[in-house]
């Protein structure tokens, strides 16, 4: 302790050094020193001080240590594995019961290998040799984790499905038609929905082969139900079959049949009924399930499964909106790389299902072939009912469905267009052909069935009938001229009084029907003239030839050419009107014995007057 006086002592000391150029400037320069070097050193002090220098280094060491002893720490607790998370990683079992423990160990995985990364991580630590181990530590925990997880969901899978199909009471069996129930198992892969996250954010490739392998798993059931409940359905499914014979000439009175084909019908409607909502919902599990990053198939609120008519059987609805690791609502970036991985994943998921749909569609052409147009009205609805299916498949099933069921119906159009054409034999034939009161009678039966859908398969259909038919009745007359016009008028006539109630509502049957008319006017007109022509012919070829000559000589002239003098003139008046009441009769009885159809021969008779 320095007295009052020795203060006084060595302050004055120091006003002296520091006065000296010389000490002044190195005081300064040490000074600056120590502040680069993070101390002071003082020259020229007393013993004092330079101790009292010594502890404030001592005392800020001692802190710059704890900090570091702070850090090191730190870093330590990041490149600790606990025990019970690496036992779960490497070797835990994967049942339903451990299932928390095994989530947790991913959380603190995921958790640990981002602590290990910039900018959770200083860059001075990043490439620290004990950093680098660590890290290289956790990589091996997660190439483990992620493929033994992965062969068990593989396993899994397949386990599941293997169980379903072993039990038959599952599927549709003799005499009892088996609505699919996937809430079970949607349920226990649910169990595992967490995890699979987990696996996306740890590795994002092993993810292919799991959705394979789903796919795969889950194909075999869908086809095997679907191929269940069609067989069930037509076995169980009663109906006449019709005769696919409507317009031929020599076929019987059992062609177009009246037997009630409504279940047939019934039965397609009931197949999408059940289907349908079944694959539009196995779409949207799948999406959610395998953490694909799209916009949900169907939107929330949509009644997906209960959508045209069916019931909804699975009370719990799933929830399957995207979620992050953090329980948070993801928000899909809509893809289209994401969406086309989607479409070829379905693509694999449901891939094999038509072929069923397709068997009972062939089915019912069999034994209808016009319930076709139920069928396609019934597709038709459920296609515009679909629009929310973004990712396709049950929307290019369902116009699959509808190109077959067209296929099937033009291929009934065409054989019936060749039932028409087969009417044209060479040889001369009377009255009305066959295949036109047949055609109203189709035609009345094609209405029932199109139930307010849309009309252009029918329509398609009405064209191609009435062209076939009116070109081979063309045909037909040509084959004996001399009543072309007979055949022709009677037939046309026939078709417009088969088809009155029909064209007055189907537009495409007005059109045909005002064709028919336009073509029985001019088959009348040509008929009329030839009857009258034929009765009165001798005054008409004299008319006809002082018609000519006046082309080439003045009128005065004609008196005096050779078979057209008055004489002529009054001889063949006298010889075509002598007797003109009897050839009116004459003509009466000649369209009589001509027609075969006597309701048209008032009409024409008056046409003739």
């Amino acid at each position: 302790m320095r007295t009052m006086g020795e203060e006084e002592e060595l302050a004055a000391m120091r006003k002296e050094e520091l006065q000296n150029p010389t000490t002044g400037w190195m005081v300064i320069k040490q000074a600056y020193k120590a502040l680069e070097g993070g101390g002071w050193m003082v020259v020229g002090t007393s013993p004092q001080v330079k101790i009292e220098s010594r502890n404030n280094k001592m005392e800020m060491q001692s802190v710059n240590n704890k900090a570091l002893i702070g850090e090191l720490n730190k870093l330590l607790e990041r490149l600790r594995i606990p025990p019970e998370y690496a036992s779960s990683l490497t070797g835990g079992p994967f049942d339903e019961a451990r299932m928390l423990q095994n989530v947790e160990a991913c959380d603190w995985l995921a958790g640990a290998l981002r602590a290990l990364e910039p900018p959770s991580l200083d860059s001075n630590y990043a490439n620290m040799r004990a950093v680098r181990e660590k890290r290289t530590e956790l990589e091996n925990l997660k190439s483990t984790f992620v493929r033994r997880a992965s062969e068990f969901l593989r396993n899994y899978f397949a386990s599941l499905v293997d169980f379903m199909i072993s039990d038959k009471t599952y599927f549709s069996q003799k005499g009892q038609l088996k609505r699919p129930d996937h809430a079970d198992l949607r349920y226990k892969c649910r169990t595992y929905a967490r995890m699979l996250q987990h696996l996306k954010s740890l590795d994002k490739s092993c993810l292919g082969s799991l959705r394979k392998a789903y796919c795969h798993s889950l194909n075999l059931l869908l086809r095997r139900e679907a191929r269940e409940f069609a067989n069930e359905l037509r076995a169980s499914t009663k109906a006449s079959r019709n005769a696919t014979v409507w317009l031929e000439g020599s076929s019987g009175s059992n062609s177009g049949s009246n037997a009630d084909t409504s279940t047939v019908s019934e039965a397609y409607g009931r197949m999408l009924t059940i289907f349908i909502p079944l694959l539009v919902d196995e779409s949207s599990f799948f999406a959610s399930f395998m953490c694909f990053e799209v916009l949900p198939l169907v939107p929330p609120g949509t009644p997906s499964s209960v959508s045209m008519g069916g019931s909804n059987d699975d009370e719990n609805d799933d929830d399957l909106s995207l979620m992050d690791l953090d329980g948070n609502d993801i928000k899909p970036n809509q893809s289209s790389m994401e969406l086309d991985s989607l479409n070829e994943a379905l693509q694999e998921l449901l891939d094999g299902i038509q072929d069923d749909f397709y068997a009972v569609v062939d089915w019912a052409y069999k034994i209808d072939p016009l319930r076709c147009i139920s069928m396609h009205g019934i597709t038709e609805r459920y296609f515009s009912g679909q629009k929310a299916d973004a990712a396709g498949f049950v929307r290019r099933l369902l116009g699959e469905l509808q190109t077959r069921i067209t296929s099937q119906f033009n291929r009934f159009v065409d054989e019936a267009c060749h039932q028409i054409e087969r009417n044209d034999r060479n040889v001369r034939q009377v009255g009305v052909l066959s295949y036109i009161p047949r055609f109203a009678t189709l035609a009345v039966r094609m209405e029932e069935y199109i139930q307010g859908q849309s009309r252009e398969l029918v329509d398609q259909a009405y064209t191609k009938f009435v062209e076939t038919m009116f070109t081979t009745l063309e045909r037909i007359a040509q084959i004996d001229p001399k009543h072309a016009d007979i055949v022709l008028l009677e037939n046309y006539a026939a078709f417009q009084n088969s088809l009155y109630e029909q064209a007055n509502m189907v537009p495409t049957l007005a059109k045909f029907y005002h064709q028919a008319s336009e073509a029985y006017e001019q088959a009348c007109t040509r008929y009329i003239n030839s009857i009258i022509n034929y009765q009165f012919e001798k005054l008409f070829q004299f008319a006809q030839k002082v018609e000519n000559l006046l082309y080439t000589i003045t009128p005065e002239e004609v008196p005096f050419q050779l078979g057209l003098s008055k004489m002529d003139l009054r001889k063949t008046l006298r010889s075509s009107l002598s007797g003109v009441e009897k050839s009116l009769q004459a003509m009466y009885k000649r369209m009589q014995k001509n027609l075969t159809s006597e309701e048209l021969l008032p009409s024409l008779w008056d046409k003739c007057k």
